[in-house]
């Protein structure tokens, strides 16, 4: 629901603020006064295109902010917000503010985050419901037919939705199996030989760390071999230090025994050959350990080239050859049993097909029952607007097969005849603007209960019309305003008098200063604004008179 415009240097309007509340909220003035200067300024916010002769003259830029609450965010606002990162809970305002230049250049903002117009154009459909003497959106769009013609009827239209995903699921597995069969046959020599390649090795999974791992420690162990050799042969030897230490040993034994500090000597000694027999034998054990095959070093490094030349040949790293070769061996399964699982996926499409026609075959019949209904509820409202002549139509075609879709088989549109024997046509192409938007609440009063968008606006809905004309369209308005919120700009002291709410916009001149105000109407200005609607210029006893009676009756 709209709470609060505020507009600033727009056209006539140098600063405006407004608070609207639920219910009917009529707005009236004389010819002239800047009625649509209010729709423009709200329509900025809307996404409508910025003109930039909508900022007021002598100012270098105009703005219009808009406010809006709901109890419930409406679930397509809430992801066209969730898209676009935007932030809202139920029972939050939801700000919508367009800057526009002088030079045409504009910005919109949702609470308080630039955003692009298209989303504001969006936004603009689910928030507002504009039906005006041009209008070309809404109830007047072919497109959204169907939908309210569904919503009318009770149609399970979702049924048919989930029936056609089904259904080109079923399709595009079937034209991807027929593809890979098709190309596994085309490729089968170049699979086989590529096959036979890796058959020939067999790579495994984590292969290629093993090997390269083994071929760095195979050549550590060959050059520390030739070190190792060295130190044998100079620690084996006749001269080696382990023999000298053995010598001494055995010639210290023997005169020890003489002295104290030679047998402290001999003792020193004996530990050293020890500890030199351990370090023998840990050289001779390492010696054991670093042996290498050359062969084995060999064969370790052709397989790893063999390897990482085979996965350069295939682009992808050497530990993916398995998953390789088992891409390639399903391949070559598919050509032998494709034939097999295309008939099961055939028969998959087959099967989903048929459920979708009948699904839309069922939804087809409901929108044709539904369609006679919403014929006859909105010909009982043609005539109280005086258009006893005309007639309505909603119009349920076959659409051939290759616009089926999510929606189901068939096209919805609704069609008028204004006068008797005249062919049906589209609504906004032979009806004039008053017609209009009379079809149009006609329209609006049989679609009630299917809900639109937060906020609806009539715009001179009653132009042309007057007396009972005028009253059905005031009583009606009114009831579509019960339980939301409707504006609707008039010329009608019925219609006006209807209104829970009442602003009357006024044109003054100061100097050469020209402005567009707008007064919330206690009940003596209602009175005086309605007796000016009926009487003119100027306001008789009578005109007030007539007033209160209208005020009173409703």
């Amino acid at each position: 629901m709209l709470t609060h415009l505020a507009i600033r240097n727009i056209v006539l309007i140098e600063a405006l603020d407004l608070a609207f509340g639920r219910g009917l909220g009529v707005l009236t003035g004389e010819t002239g006064a800047g009625k649509s200067i209010l729709l423009d300024a709200l329509g900025l916010v809307l996404g409508n295109r910025a003109d930039s002769g909508l900022v007021r003259g002598g100012e270098d830029k105009a703005s219009v902010a808009a406010s809006f609450e709901f109890a419930a965010v409406p679930p397509a606002l809430a992801e066209l917000l969730d898209d676009a990162d935007i932030a809202i809970e139920d029972g939050e305002p939801l700000i919508v503010r367009r800057q526009l230049k002088a030079d045409g250049k504009s910005k919109a903002f949702v609470n308080d985050q630039p955003v692009g117009v298209a989303l504001l154009r969006e936004m603009g459909t689910i928030l507002v419901e504009l039906h005006g003497q041009h209008d070309d959106r809404g109830l007047v769009n072919p497109r959204g037919h169907r939908a309210l013609l569904d919503r009318f009827a009770g149609a399970d239209s979702a049924r048919v939705a989930k029936a056609w995903t089904k259904w080109r699921s079923a399709e595009d597995a079937l034209t991807k199996a027929r593809e890979e069969v098709e190309q596994a046959k085309a490729d089968q020599d170049l699979l086989l030989a590529h096959l036979s390649e890796l058959t020939a090795l067999e790579p495994q999974a984590g292969e290629e760390a093993r090997l390269a791992e083994t071929r760095a420690t195979m050549q550590k162990g060959e050059k520390l071999s030739g070190d190792l050799e060295e130190l044998r042969h100079l620690w084996e030897g006749s001269d080696s230090p382990l023999a000298a230490l053995r010598v001494a040993t055995r010639r210290l034994d023997r005169i020890a025994p003489e002295h104290p500090l030679l047998a402290e000597a001999l003792a020193a000694l004996d530990r050293a050959v020890i500890e030199a027999g351990e370090a023998e034998e840990k050289l001779q054990a390492a010696s054991e350990a670093l042996e290498h095959d050359p062969q084995a070093l060999d064969a370790a490094e052709t397989r790893l080239f063999e390897l990482r030349a085979l996965a350069r040949k295939h682009r992808c790293e050497v530990d993916e050859l398995p998953e390789k070769m088992r891409r390639m061996r399903a391949a070559l399964d598919s050509i032998e049993g494709g034939e097999a699982e295309l008939d099961a996926l055939e028969a998959a499409v087959k099967e989903a097909g048929q459920r979708y026609r009948a699904d839309a075959e069922a939804l087809h019949a409901a929108r044709t029952a539904g369609a006679l209904r919403l014929d006859k509820a909105v010909t009982r409202e043609l005539v109280p607007l005086k258009l006893d002549a005309a007639r309505f139509k909603t119009a349920v075609t076959a659409l051939p097969e290759d616009r089926w879709g999510p929606h189901g088989m068939d096209g919805v549109e609704f069609l008028i005849s204004t006068n008797p024997g005249a062919d049906f046509a589209p609504l906004n192409k032979i009806a004039s603007g008053g017609e209009l938007s009379r079809f149009i609440l006609a329209l609006k009063v049989a679609l009630a209960e299917q809900g639109g968008a937060a906020t609806i606006i009539f715009d001179e809905i009653d132009r042309g019309v007057g007396g009972a004309v005028a009253s059905a369209i005031g009583e009606r308005l009114a009831r579509l305003a019960s339980d939301g919120q409707l504006l609707a700009v008039t010329h009608s002291p019925q219609v006006a008098a209807r209104g829970q709410t009442h602003y009357m916009i006024a044109k003054s001149s100061e100097g050469t200063v020209t402005r567009t105000s707008v007064a919330l109407l206690d009940e003596e200005g209602r009175q005086e604004e309605i007796a000016r609607m009926l009487s003119g210029a100027e306001v008789t006893p009578e005109a007030r008179a007539q007033a209160d009676r209208l005020l009173e009756g409703v």
